[in-house]
């Protein structure tokens, strides 16, 4: 049975609230004064390191997200027009907005190519020193493949719970839950969970808290919390028509490359699905008429897109709300295993989707100016991790001495360890805190040490990493 109130409620780990409303907005304020919530402002989207300030950051992306969020969230409950929701409007509409807002907290310098260098380095760190600490066993296997799989949905739940120890609602916290498996966990052979679980959505380090909030909103193992689709179809609709105009900005695509674009690959997805939408085509067409007769030259793509835009997202909107009511009973219960743009693929709307998302695919982020940027960004987050990794190489018992400020053979440990985070060491000495008496504390002692490096590199912005990789190469 479909009841909110189980989902929508009061608890966090710290200072319950008794009202739901109260609790809404202490998560709203909580978000958006967070200091890594901040850093989103000097993030990559697309282009990293970026002057224009026109160009989206992952602020920017990020506002624009929560806005869609929460349109969305608005016409579901229209649709619905469910009396026992309507008492539940502003935390739904609420969880919703400030989930799209937090989506992206974890992604590193450099956006995603920033993620592939951080695997491809841990990989490199973990067969190094880890094979001298520890025998091989069950544990190291996970802790291994946890270490060798960042992701930025698993490193925003790192954040809210242990860096920045925002104490959200568990409701607000599981709407960012992008994916449900652990980072230590394979990837399923079934395809019944496939794609909640196709990436990691959390570590083992936050495994107990995760435990905590599913039991505590009757969400079974490997399902989602409901309004996180909203939260994933926002993202989607958000990225459609941001990287083209932000193209434009930066001299990649005009307007006229656009509309010639959408001509060709909508009829190269109309082919592969043996459709015959018309939908995006017929948008497109009539703004790109109404803009070269009505606008100057330098007006004639502003026009066209803010046309565009509006009329898409409002299909958009319509056809992911018409489809979470469809499909209600799965994702309540966080069963429904798609996006749910994902989900019709010969639908227009998702036809429309995905010339949008070939386009970006195809003529933005395999261009040169792009594909210079992940190359320099690759360059500094893996020298960054080579500056620190004389931290990784020291034994537990120095390590142990470091941190006691005592001297140890390395010359620049104390160094690079007074460089780090303060906030992050605490949360490094917090979880090794509870592991004395574990009989595997030299490699959990080790994992939760590399998880600080991580966290430490990983939370820096473009700009600084750069600085900070420029400062200490020399």
């Amino acid at each position: 049975m479909i009841d909110y109130t189980k989902k929508l409620t009061t608890h966090r780990e710290f200072y319950p609230s008794s009202d739901l409303d109260w609790s809404v907005e202490s998560d709203r304020g909580r978000i958006i004064s967070s200091p890594a919530f901040r850093r989103l402002q000097k993030r990559t989207q697309v282009f990293a390191l970026e002057l224009n300030a026109a160009v989206r950051s992952r602020l920017t992306h990020s506002l624009e997200v929560s806005q869609t969020a929460r349109f969305i969230a608005k016409t579901i409950l229209k649709k619905l027009d469910d009396e026992n929701l309507k008492e539940l409007e502003n935390a739904f509409i609420s969880t919703a907005e400030m989930g799209s807002l937090l989506h992206d907290i974890g992604n590193p310098p450099f956006g995603h190519f920033g993620e592939m260098a951080i695997n491809e380095w841990m990989t490199k760190c973990c067969s190094k020193h880890l094979d001298n600490l520890v025998e091989n066993s069950e544990l190291k296997e996970k802790l291994v493949k946890d270490l060798c799989s960042y992701d930025g949905n698993a490193q925003a739940i790192r954040i809210v719970h242990k860096l920045q120890r925002l104490n959200l609602s568990y409701a607000q916290t599981a709407s960012v839950i992008k994916y449900t498996r652990g980072a230590f966990e394979d990837k399923p052979q079934d395809t019944q969970l496939s794609y909640l679980k196709k990436k990691p959505g959390y570590y083992y380090s936050e495994k107990n808290f995760v435990n905590t909030i599913l039991d505590t909103l009757d969400i079974k193992s490997g399902h989602r919390f409901p309004i996180t689709y909203i939260m994933e179809a926002a993202d989607d609709i958000s990225y459609l028509s941001a990287d083209i105009e932000d193209a434009v900005d930066k001299g990649i695509l005009t307007l006229e490359k656009i509309y010639e674009l959408i001509i060709t690959e909508t009829d190269v997805v109309n082919k592969k699905y043996n459709t015959n939408a018309t939908m995006l085509l017929d948008i497109v067409e009539n703004n790109y008429k109404k803009a070269k007769e009505k606008e100057d030259e330098p007006y004639q793509f502003n026009m066209f897109l803010t046309l565009t835009r509006a009329q898409l997202i409002f299909k958009l909107v319509e056809y992911v709300a018409d489809l979470y009511i469809a499909n209600h009973d799965a994702i309540y219960e966080g069963s429904f295993n798609s996006a749910l743009l994902e989900f019709d693929k010969t639908h227009e709307c998702s036809i429309a989707v995905e010339v949008l998302q070939n386009i970006s695919y195809r003529y933005i982020y395999t261009h040169k100016q792009v594909q210079t940027l992940e190359i320099k960004g690759h360059s500094i987050i893996q020298g960054l991790f080579n500056i620190y990794e004389p931290l990784l190489s020291l034994s537990t018992q120095e390590f142990e001495k470091l941190t006691a400020n005592k001297s140890v053979d390395c010359l620049v440990c104390k160094n690079l360890l007074e460089r780090l985070s303060q906030k992050h060491f605490v949360a490094y000495k917090r979880s090794i805190s509870e592991l004395k008496n574990d009989k595997d504390y030299p490699l959990l002692e080790w994992y939760f040490r590399a998880r600080l490096i991580i966290d430490w590199i990983s939370g820096m912005t473009d700009d600084y990493a750069l600085h900070e990789y420029k400062e200490l190469s020399a």
